[in-house]
């Protein structure tokens, strides 16, 4: 069983803004969610646990080892998908593959040839290894993408906002590929995308200007909000109105009316009715205690 343990991680850029404070988190095999808008502080945390960037403070462990003073054992132990995969032009799937697995220190020329075949296999890409990687979709790119990640047995895959752009379809199997391979391994994903960490995640955090504000299992979070939201519809002009007397935590327009969901205790009026909560349910309701706490 891996373990990465963070302890009181704080990084502050020269511009003075603080990117990460404060983050305490334990995470073993299988996939773990970090969750949050753009600008939380996700990437920057990534980007520390995979040794680009030094924390100010803390500490980091990956199996008892301390990966901020031993870069080079995270670097052996690390798969990377970082939000923009850039690629050479003019070379196919399995030569660019192969050219990152000699980087990673798979200097047998059998073995190599093996895992590269094998993992292009994996990801559902071998009949385009002779493709030039440039020219793949959006979906493809990712799963070639992870089979980078894969290079040399990793026992930690950090993968950020891997889905964004992709069409429902690359979507899906993209996520299908990641549940495969999250079972003996460590993989932090990371994205704003609130669906992804209900469809794949057992435990997940959540992030907000830089602090994670919340951390356990989904359907822990979900739990806490039963009985707890309810949905209305109104006219939209009524908006201004109800964020005045209730706590409205999202919106949803269809057909011109407004649909709203509320957290509150009891019924707020006889025109509410209860839901069953979502993920998404407790990701707003949260964000927005953060608002009201600020």
């Amino acid at each position: 069983m891996n373990q990465l343990s963070l302890k009181n991680i704080n990084k502050t850029y020269g511009n003075g803004v603080k990117a990460i404070e404060g983050v305490n988190l334990e995470i073993s095999n299988g996939m773990f969610g970090l969750l949050g808008p753009n600008g939380a502080g996700k990437s920057s945390l990534m980007k520390t646990i995979a040794g680009l960037q030094s924390p100010d403070s803390g500490s980091i462990t990956l199996n008892g080892t301390d990966i901020v003073t031993d870069t080079d054992f995270i670097k052996q132990q690390l798969g990377f998908l970082p939000q923009d995969f850039g690629v050479y032009p003019k070379i196919s799937a399995y030569d660019l593959l192969n050219h990152l697995a000699t980087l990673k220190g798979v200097v047998n020329k059998a073995a190599r040839k093996e895992q590269v075949l094998a993992l292009l296999d994996k990801v559902n890409l071998y009949q385009h290894r002779n493709k030039e990687v440039y020219t793949f979709s959006g979906g493809m790119r990712q799963r070639f993408g992870i089979a980078q990640a894969l290079l040399g047995n990793p026992q930690l895959i950090i993968v950020d906002e891997p889905t964004a752009g992709l069409d429902p379809e690359e979507r899906n199997r993209f996520n299908n590929l990641l549940s495969e391979i999250g079972e003996d391994i460590i993989i932090i994903l990371s994205t704003h995308l609130v669906e992804d960490v209900k469809n794949l995640c057992t435990n997940m955090a959540v992030m907000h200007q830089g602090k994670v504000i919340a951390q356990g299992k989904p359907s822990h979070f979900v739990d806490s909000l039963a009985g707890a939201v309810w949905k209305k519809t109104i006219d939209k002009k009524e908006r201004a109105e109800y964020e005045q007397h209730f706590s409205i935590i999202s919106t949803q327009l269809t057909e011109g009316k407004l649909s709203i969901h509320v957290y509150a205790d009891k019924r707020p009026d006889s025109h509410f009715e209860v839901l069953t909560p979502t993920l998404e349910d407790y990701y707003f309701f949260i964000m927005n205690q953060q608002k009201l706490a600020a």
